[in-house]
């Protein structure tokens, strides 16, 4: 990341007499985190409030001067208030310089954005490894790579590192930095969540220090030890946190392997609802009764219109590019894909079905955002079936609670009209389709909204709306799978 332009440090600092102080005399930590998008800010947020001395890093200097003033340029559901908690620990910055100097740990948090032959974009992760070689400390630094990245991009950050240092050679740069993986497991809506009450953190690195740094870093969380906030209470029975130290290769593909089979259950199900709904079956009902399976569990289980978002699709994609550089085929994730995907055209199937012409109706979409609590819009079916729905001649009008400013701002040319609420949306229409399962959709006046429509007839691509209450407001009522 560049530094021009930069604004200087924000002048709260933290108290140093904090850092020795919390979790039993805990070593705390100085620590950067380049990015300030879904991962590092909620990552920095979280740390911050631990007692590490965290300064985040972006060169969107309009991001930085939001988050100098309080206020989260990304919406995520109590980090606003976990930042104001964070006090003085947590500061924001264009220019990494002084706090590189002094740091023990950074952090590399910048997007990834998959281009079009699956691979992921590195463009931002080489212009931040190149600008921690430029101004590293003379201490000793972990670098850790929390960017999902392709394996054996930690030895190739290693090598920017040494190159922009001007270490030559890699061997005398270990002697102060060494490189490691601790990917992120976040679900958007409930990141900080994940970040202080994890199913486990995993570390790698080829260095027993990193790994030994990270262990202290996310003791607090490793042992449950800190305090917590009101607003995050700490989930009942909640015990110590695993951690998996392993080796770098082995903890870039544990990102990829969890969210590969993640992606594949997500499929499987909808695959099964689609068959389902063919023989006369009911999903939700099967999703229970394979759910209740402890090898199987019911979480990923619901059937809808599949999965979105900047992870899902981007890592699959990115892990059949790997292994395709091996001469390995991953039939399982592709065929994951193919079938999510295919999942959004079952909307435009049932409304031909239905309504029989496309051509001049207008569809209301309930939801923009991939999944409630978020507004992240990237990859959301809701995008992919508007406009499968404007190529067939249909006008589209749509809603969302929380993502409808950056929807507005993002696809201001995209044909698709936006009200400022469901009832605005379903004026006129010809048919409503849920695709976002936010909770307020729940409890919409639906008997109002039907008798305002041209027909009413819904869709609820998230088998998420009580059937029976819209059938009696009036509605023909369509699902997934049932």
């Amino acid at each position: 990341m560049g530094t021009e332009n930069s604004f200087p440090l924000s002048d709260v600092r933290a108290d140093e007499s904090c850092r020795e102080e919390p979790f039993g005399g805990l070593k705390l930590l100085k620590i950067v985190i380049y990015g300030t998008g879904y991962v590092g800010l909620t990552t920095g947020a979280a740390m911050a409030f631990l007692g590490h001395e965290v300064t985040c890093v972006d060169i969107d200097e309009a991001k930085i001067a939001s988050l100098r003033g309080g206020k989260s340029p990304i919406y995520e559901p109590r980090l606003d208030e976990l930042m104001e908690l964070a006090g003085g620990n947590l500061r924001f910055s264009v220019d990494p310089a002084p706090a590189l100097s002094e740091a023990e740990v950074v952090f590399v948090a910048v997007g990834t954005p998959p281009m079009a032959d699956g691979n992921p974009d590195l463009t931002a992760v080489q212009s931040a490894a190149s600008s921690i070689g430029r101004h590293l400390g003379l201490g000793f630094t972990v670098v850790v790579n929390k960017s999902t990245v392709p394996i054996g991009s930690g030895h190739w950050v290693e090598s920017l590192i040494a190159e922009a240092s001007g270490e030559g050679d890699i061997r005398n740069l270990r002697n102060r930095c060494c490189v490691a993986s601790n990917p992120e497991f976040l679900r958007e809506g409930s990141a900080l969540c994940d970040i202080l009450y994890p199913d486990r953190v995993v570390v790698g690195s080829e260095n027993p220090t990193a790994n030994e740094v990270l262990a202290r870093l996310y003791e607090p969380i490793l042992q449950q030890s800190f305090t917590a906030p009101w607003f995050l209470p700490r989930p009942e029975g909640m015990g110590a946190v695993p951690l998996v130290a392993t080796d770098l290769a082995s903890a870039e593909l544990i990102k990829y392997a969890s969210n590969a089979f993640l992606c594949t259950k997500i499929s499987l199900i909808n695959e099964i609802g689609n068959l389902a709904e063919k023989v006369g079956a009911d999903i939700t009902h099967i999703a229970r009764g394979m759910g209740l399976d402890a090898r199987i569990g019911g979480r990923f289980l619901q059937a809808g219109l599949g999965w979105g978002g900047s992870c899902f699709g981007k890592d699959s994609a990115a892990l059949i590019a790997t292994a395709k550089e091996y001469d390995i085929r991953m039939p399982i994730v592709e065929a994951a894909r193919e079938v999510n995907y295919a999942q959004r055209d079952l909307v435009v199937t049932k409304l031909l079905n239905e309504l029989k012409i496309l051509k001049g109706r207008t569809v209301g979409i309930l939801g923009l955002a991939f999944k409630p609590n978020t507004d992240d819009i990237r990859d959301a079916p809701a995008l992919d079936i508007a406009q499968r729905l404007i190529d067939r001649g249909a006008r589209i009008q749509a809603h969302d609670p929380i993502a409808l400013d950056r929807a507005s701002c993002q696809l201001n040319h995209s044909g698709i009209r936006f009200g400022p609420t469901a009832e605005a949306v379903a004026a006129g229409a010809d048919a409503l389709v849920l695709t976002t399962d936010w909770a307020m959709y729940r409890d919409l006046p639906w008997k109002r909204m039907a008798k305002t429509m041209a027909n009413p007839l819904i869709l609820d691509g998230r088998n998420f709306l009580d059937q029976a209450q819209l059938v009696n407001a009036g509605f023909r009522f369509l699902s997934i799978g049932r």
